[in-house]
């Protein structure tokens, strides 16, 4: 009985490890050059279920939630200034902080400032000739990470 539950056990954490979802930066990058719907078909391919539609003044943002309920993924479409066009990554481990953060050094991207967005998260910005990475952390006792990939069009 007792190993039998140990299995189970193993198992199940096997299972939610292995189907955790991320994306490499030329995914996101692909993505964000997407069209929505274009965006919405490829996220129903990867197995994401819808989570939100906003419409705010010149903005869409379509938002998907992985399977595993570990991370969301989002595109905003902007109708004035297409430059602002992003994917935003949301996901709630500090290891894939850490993973992402060695695959944009490693790409070449260069730190080129920190700062806070307005609900008072930090954030360090990400520049590779006109490509645009920010990464925002969690505030104390929260758990979420942020990637945005801007758009370079």
């Amino acid at each position: 009985m007792r190993k039998t539950l140990a299995f189970l056990l193993f198992s199940l954490l096997f299972s939610i490890q292995i189907s955790a979802q991320t994306f490499t930066l030329e995914q996101l990058n692909g993505f964000n050059k997407l069209t929505m719907d274009e965006f919405k078909k490829e996220m129903k391919q990867q197995k994401f279920k819808f989570y939100d539609r906003t419409e705010g003044l010149g903005f869409l943002l379509t938002e998907y939630e992985a399977p595993d309920y570990t991370s969301k993924i989002g595109k905003f479409e902007y109708t004035e200034e297409k430059s602002e066009d992003r994917i935003e990554f949301e996901f709630k481990e500090k290891k894939e902080y850490d993973h992402y953060l060695k695959l944009i050094l490693a790409a070449g991207y260069k730190e080129t400032g920190k700062g806070k967005i307005i609900t008072k998260e930090p954030y360090r910005d990400y520049y590779r000739n006109k490509e645009h990475i920010r990464l925002i952390l969690p505030k104390p006792g929260e758990s979420s990470h942020i990637l945005l990939l801007f758009s370079s069009k």
